[in-house]
């Protein structure tokens, strides 16, 4: 995708070091940042310079690649695969990343090791963009057919940032907004602002207006009364991990926006590659919900009159706050999951039939 018109990938490999979109950044600077050690490719993941679920395991396959430059050492490597992993508890694209990694260089004599690890890594992030373009070729159905029942512009609600900053590219719940877009059905995008780090204000509004689609950017609570109004047609949001049930943890205030758009009729999707998929965990209780740093509540960050990036303090100094990074969604308030292999209902039956 684009920014200031020319093609970016969110993350690529170029003369032994990891270049990456600083997100932390965005939408007040483009910052390219290079990764020259595991110990940035987990600060990166830490600091959320990189987020979005298909990013995050991408990282950690090029931290993997990094490690091996460092120090060409079994047992290096293997405390470097523990610290990824334990980098990000939610994200199951990390551990699933990781994971192939060790398996694809087990047994790798030293001197192939780092060749194979680098051709693994790409094939993860070219896997990514080919899954996230069919994502968006398979979700395009939906924007289609209520274009044609409404004859007129599409609204669609997104949460927090699954967009292609999210991905490596294309995204998964903005693929089927920019193939809309590109194949000419007008559409308008409702981008919560998503607190508290404000990914969707941040994030998906600057994507999309890199791309010249129309978007507005609400607060989180304005979702439902413009449901009930009629003014949303459509809801898409991605996953950081969904169980083989259909359960879809997601971003803090999903399940929210789910109920909303249960109670009004209005479609609620899910976008998301395999690879986000966990077939181990059947009980949503077991996912380990990523508690974060008060201060993102707290404290925002912002361009003052001068043009100077500046943080400050929002609450009470003496007031205490809980951040809870994620939620999960029931099933039975998804509409259906939209997948690199085609759509199907959120239900062990639904992923079974395409992926089993």
């Amino acid at each position: 995708m684009k920014i200031e018109g020319k093609n970016y990938r969110t993350i690529w490999f170029e003369n032994n070091e990891v270049k990456i979109i600083d997100q932390t950044k965005l939408p007040h600077k483009f910052v390219i940042k290079s990764l020259k050690n595991i110990k940035d490719a987990i600060n990166a993941i830490k600091t959320m310079e990189v987020r979005g679920a298909p990013l995050i395991g991408a990282t950690a396959a090029y931290g993997l690649v990094l490690s091996i430059i460092e120090k060409n050492d079994l047992s290096f490597l293997k405390k470097s695969s523990e610290d990824l992993i334990s980098s990000r508890p939610t994200a199951i694209n990390l551990k699933w990343a990781v994971d192939r990694m060790m398996k694809k260089l087990s047994g790798v004599n030293n001197s192939d090791i780092l060749k194979i690890a680098l051709d693994e890594a790409k094939s993860i992030t070219e896997e990514d963009v080919k899954f996230c373009k069919n994502i968006g070729i398979n979700g395009l159905k939906i924007i289609e057919e209520i274009s044609k029942k409404k004859k007129d512009v599409v609204n669609i609600l997104t949460h927090c940032n699954a967009g292609w900053l999210a991905t490596i590219d294309w995204g998964t719940a903005t693929s089927p907004i920019y193939h809309a877009h590109q194949k000419g059905i007008k559409v308008h995008i409702w981008v919560d602002e998503t607190r508290p780090r404000n990914q969707g204000a941040n994030l998906t509004s600057y994507e999309l207006n890199e791309e010249k689609i129309p978007n507005t950017i609400i607060t989180d609570n304005t979702g439902g009364i413009l449901m009930q109004r009629g003014k949303i047609d459509m809801c898409i949001v991605g996953t950081d991990r969904t169980l083989s049930n259909g359960d879809v943890c997601n971003k803090i205030g999903t399940y929210l926006k789910a109920l909303s758009a249960k109670d009004n009729n209005v479609p609620f999707y899910v976008a998301l590659p395999s690879s986000t998929i966990d077939w181990n965990i059947k009980d949503h209780k077991q996912i380990p919900i990523e508690e974060r740093n008060s201060e993102e509540l707290s404290h925002v960050e912002g361009i003052d009159e001068n043009n100077n990036l500046k943080r400050v303090r929002i609450y009470p100094q003496k007031s205490k706050s809980l951040n809870l990074a994620f939620d999960v969604t029931p099933a039975k308030l998804v509409t259906g999951l939209i997948t690199e292999k085609g759509i199907c209902e959120a239900s062990e039956q639904g992923l079974k039939g395409l992926f089993k």
